[in-house]
């Protein structure tokens, strides 16, 4: 017997022991023999991560698409696994060294290593842990992680970044450049654009004075406060504007536009950099913008975007002003005062000694200052630690070079995006992409398979200078490394630690540490971006770079499920990956889920209070209500307003189901060996039978096509709506009856439709399904097996025309009797009478069959066939008839009909009203996206709620 309840708690933990105890999760379980593949590689979440909203409607909507393929009987693999995401694991382990007064230098570089492992192997599981809590059914005896096994050489997931590594390297798609990064200054490496958030906080412009060399002047045009221009003034200085006063100590020209009629002269000249006093160009640029400000920019191609591209036009070099620290160089270039200074501290320093030279003479130092919100770049964890563009040696893949492919794949329909807007997304990155920085200066990661030495001279004789540039080893391994050395200098090679004189940032030169003995080698000490070995993933879980039987059977994969935020850093790089070392795209689907915001579609976070943490909502509703909810609202490019409400809901979704599991327990509903759907002889049977089949090609349909949100409402629908609050009702005076036969089929009946919703449920709600399954299973034939690899039926050719039509007509006439008593203020617990006019044939015979269900239903006293509508009557039309319920003495007609016509004349006006904020410009310009949609939404259903009150009106006129 069942439980009186459904408790998840009790349940989940138990059904998923048993469903990793019989391998149900494993690659291939299940499976037809010759079964065609289908594979999900998870997206791999970072180690250090928790379970977030995002990763439960991501992993939800994979564990659909794995468990209703696996029903299909495929040889389904999801591959689960972990990112090593080095920064943040770093930062972490660093942390903790931190509270122990400790830290990694001390340490060493090895020592270092070996802590993080042992973090991982202590706190690295979490999210994987937590992602079971949902039902995610991956195969976890085949987790990957993206360093491998403590990240030995000879791992398989090490050898396939460092082939690849390599590989690109010998193709020429791989080189070391000195180009601007974005630099974290408390980190000292270089980070990716995603680990970049740019803030915007209440800053200032400094105008500055840059006076012109060699006695120059020109006429400047004066403008007044409405820029009109009111005169001329001969200066000999150029005002330029900037955000961040301490890179003027790396200025190399002024820019400005090289049809701006106003610097036509200075075009070639140059200034004297204030307070530096070193002389800089005046160039024509036409990122220089005439409108903005003076027109005249400040170019500093070492600490800014932008400027570094003007740079490279104008032929001018870069001056770096920052150690990796983020203070000012200690550089015979820099003022005495400012080296060693933070660069904060550097800026008030700068601005201080402007302001002076401007109180000493009008014309030179500070001009003035704007107080105006600024964007400034921070690091995405923190949000504390201010980014710096920064100029450094790095190492970069060509990434134009393989992006065409890429591009191809998508132009060509090989590879497609859901929804196809994020296509637009895609090519717009691909077709603009830039050099990709891979190199971190971190120790946790993988290592860049590099080592380095004297680069020998033309002739071979001035190998042990005084200074030197470095020669690139690049290998798989050490041995190769120092193989590939020894072949190079024809002598003897030893191993050792970079040596400390050698300076990242600069390569260029260093002190011989010995004049005699082997030729030293040293590896190179930075660790490759986290994103290079996630670019790997689609394959190096599968066994790649050896020919492992999973890599033929499973690559290329199927479906890729993720976030629109990472297209750039992590899908077009899979594509190119793949693409260049497989030959085909890894996946022929992406499915783009959108953002889980809150109820006010307000974007979570933890500032403003209103995360929504999965877990909890595990805790308090269960997995199942929390999925189906999550699938409910996945409408493709559409972002998910998050409500607990909606969660109740659904979890009241779960005791309806379990609820009807009970009913149909206590009324002997069981399944009969050798049941045949084809052979039922009632209406309401057939009716269910074929309403059934129904259902469950909606449920299918919404999943084949990605619309996930269709396929939970339409199981939401006919599992509340058509069998639980019509089949059952409509079978209860049959299961009270006295026909034996007729009760024997319909119980039989309610038996298979349950185990047909069960399986069609089971996708978005696994364990009550699981849990009912087994239950269920407990009566009649033996099942083969449990429902996560049970067979998803082929439910075609059971539906019944007529008997589809009679039950279609007996659900309408009840509803509409309960839509008037509803919209009527019909008393509860009044019962009515119907009058029936112009009744033909069919419907006189449905009426005698159907009188017990329609009055039992619609709390109706009694039904009669009429040949006049009686006065005071509301009225509707189903099939040939006209159905009448006299209402007078139950309500006052005439008030009805007033408050009626009141309500529609009040929505009218709050239709009008919304329609008039919506058609306000400026209102639309400037209202928050989320108080847009909510009017949008107030104006839907007030134009619903108007159309059903004109209906009663109808009915009662």
């Amino acid at each position: 017997m069942l439980e009186k309840t459904y408790e998840p708690a009790a349940v989940e933990g138990r059904i998923y022991d048993a469903w990793l105890k019989t391998n149900s999760f494993a690659a291939g379980a299940g499976a037809k023999p010759g079964a065609e593949t289908f594979t999900i590689v998870i997206p791999p979440p970072n180690v250090t991560g928790s379970l977030h909203i995002g990763h439960a409607l991501n992993n939800t909507i994979q564990d659909i698409l794995v468990r209703f393929n696996r029903m299909l009987k495929k040889d389904v693999l999801w591959q689960p696994g972990t990112d090593h995401a080095g920064i943040a694991t770093q930062m972490i382990v660093e942390r903790q060294l931190a509270e122990k007064q400790l830290d990694r230098r001390t340490m060493g570089r090895d020592a270092f290593i070996d802590r993080v492992w042992e973090w991982k192997a202590e706190s690295g599981g979490t999210i994987m842990n937590q992602l079971k809590r949902l039902g995610a059914s991956a195969d976890f005896s085949r987790e990957k992680f993206t360093m491998g096994d403590r990240g030995q050489p000879d791992d398989q997931m090490v050898r396939a970044v460092t082939k690849v590594f390599v590989e690109l390297h010998k193709r020429g798609l791989i080189y070391r450049a000195k180009r601007l990064v974005n630099w974290h200054p408390g980190l000292e490496t270089a980070i990716s654009d995603l680990e970049v958030e740019n803030i915007e906080v209440k800053g200032h412009m400094w105008h500055l004075r840059y006076p012109l060399a060699d006695g120059v002047t020109y006429e400047c045009p004066v403008t007044d406060e409405e820029g009109n221009v009111t005169g001329l003034e001969s200066r000999d200085y150029i005002i330029v504007a900037t955000t961040r006063p301490e890179t003027m100590l790396g200025d190399v020209a002024v820019a400005v536009h090289p049809e701006d009629e106003r610097y036509q002269g200075l075009i070639g000249k140059f200034v004297e950099l204030p307070l530096v006093g070193r002389r800089i160009p005046v160039i024509a640029d036409e990122y220089a913008d005439p409108t903005l400000g003076t027109g005249a920019v400040k170019i500093t191609p070492a600490h800014d975007f932008n400027d570094f591209e003007v740079g490279a036009r104008a032929g001018v070099e870069p001056i770096n002003v920052f150690t990796t620290r983020g203070a000012i160089i200690d550089s015979d270039f820099i003022p005495p005062k400012y080296r060693g200074m933070d660069r904060f501290e550097a800026r008030k320093a700068i601005v201080a000694d402007l302001t002076a030279l401007a109180e000493e003479n009008p014309t030179r130092g500070l001009d003035h200052i704007e107080n105006k919100k600024i964007m400034v770049p921070h690091d995405e964890k923190s949000k504390l630690v201010v980014i710096e563009p920064f100029l450094t040696d790095q190492w970069w893949v060509k990434a134009d070079v393989l992006a065409e492919p890429a591009l191809a794949s998508v132009r060509e329909g090989r590879t497609k995006f859901v929804p196809q807007q994020y296509e637009n997304t895609y090519f717009a990155w691909l077709e603009n992409i830039k050099p990709w920085c891979i190199s971190r200066q971190l120790w946790w990661g993988h290592r860049i398979p590099v080592w380095y030495g004297r680069k020998k001279s033309g002739d071979g004789s001035e190998w042990r200078t005084e200074a030197f540039e470095v020669q690139e080893f690049v290998a798989l391994d050490e041995a190769s490394a120092l193989q590939m050395a020894r072949e190079y200098y024809g002598s003897d090679v030893t191993l050792v630690e970079r040596p400390s004189a050698y300076d990242n940032i600069d390569p260029a030169a260093f002190d011989v540490r010995s004049e005699t003995g082997p030729f030293e080698i040293w590896r190179d000490p930075d660790v490759l971006d986290t994103w290079f070995s996630s670019a790997l993933w689609p394959f190096s879980t599968l066994g790649w770079p050896d020919e492992t039987p999973e890599l033929k059977r499973y690559y290329p994969t199927d479906v890729l499920v993720t976030g629109f935020d990472i297209i750039f850093f992590w899908v077009a790089r899979m594509m190119m990956m793949g693409l260049e070392f497989l030959d085909k795209e890894p996946f022929h689907t992406v499915y783009m889920h959108a953002l889980v915001r809150d109820e006010k579609g307000q974007k979570m976070s933890k500032t403003k209070g209103n995360v929504i943490d999965p877990l909890k909502l595990v805790d308090e509703y269960g997995a199942d209500a929390t999925r189906f909810t999550l699938a409910a609202m996945a409408a493709q490019g559409r972002d998910l307003k998050l409500a607990i409400s909606r969660v109740e809901g659904y979890r009241n979704f779960v005791t309806k189901l379990w609820n009807a599991a009970r009913f149909l327990e206590m009324n002997e509903c069981r399944r009969v060996e050798g049941y045949d759907p084809k052979a039922n002889t009632l209406a309401l049977n057939r009716w269910i039978v074929g309403a059934t089949a129904r259902g469950a090609a909606a449920v299918r349909a919404g999943i084949e096509d990605y619309k996930f949100n269709e396929a939970a409402n339409s199981a939401y629908d006919f599992v509340w709506g058509t069998f639980c609050d019509w089949f059952v009702e409509f079978a209860k005076p049959v299961f009270n009856g006295e026909d034996e036969v007729a009760k024997a089929e319909t119980r039989a009946t309610a038996a298979w439709a349950l185990d047909q919703i069960l399986i069609m449920l089971h996708p978005m709600m696994p364990f009550v399904t699981e849990e009912l399954w087994a239950e269920t299973g407990k009566f009649g034939p033996a099942r083969d097996g449990m429902l996560i690899t049970t067979e998803w039926p082929d439910l075609s050719g059971l539906e019944d025309a007529a008997a589809d039509a009679e039950l279609a007509w007996l659900i309408d006439v009840i509803s509409n009797v309960r839509s008037v008593r509803a919209e009527m203020n019909v008393p509860a617990g009044a019962k009515l009478q119907m009058v029936v006019t112009g009744a033909g044939e069919q419907t006189l015979s449905r009426l005698v069959a159907g009188t017990s269900l329609i009055s039992r239903l619609a709390r109706l006293d009694e039904i009669s066939p009429h040949n006049e509508v009686p006065g005071e009557s509301a009225q509707f039309v189903v099939g040939d008839s006209t159905f009448a319920l006299p209402l007078a003495g139950v309500i006052d007609i005439a008030v009805e009909k007033a408050r009626l016509e009141k309500e529609v004349a009040k929505l009218d006006g709050e239709v009008a009203q919304i329609d008039k904020k919506l058609g306000n410009e400026q209102f639309v310009s400037k209202a928050p996206e989320e108080v847009i949609e909510e009017q949008k939404l107030r104006r839907e259903a007030a134009v619903q709620r108007r159309g059903k009150i004109l209906d009663a009106l109808t009915r009662l006129s």
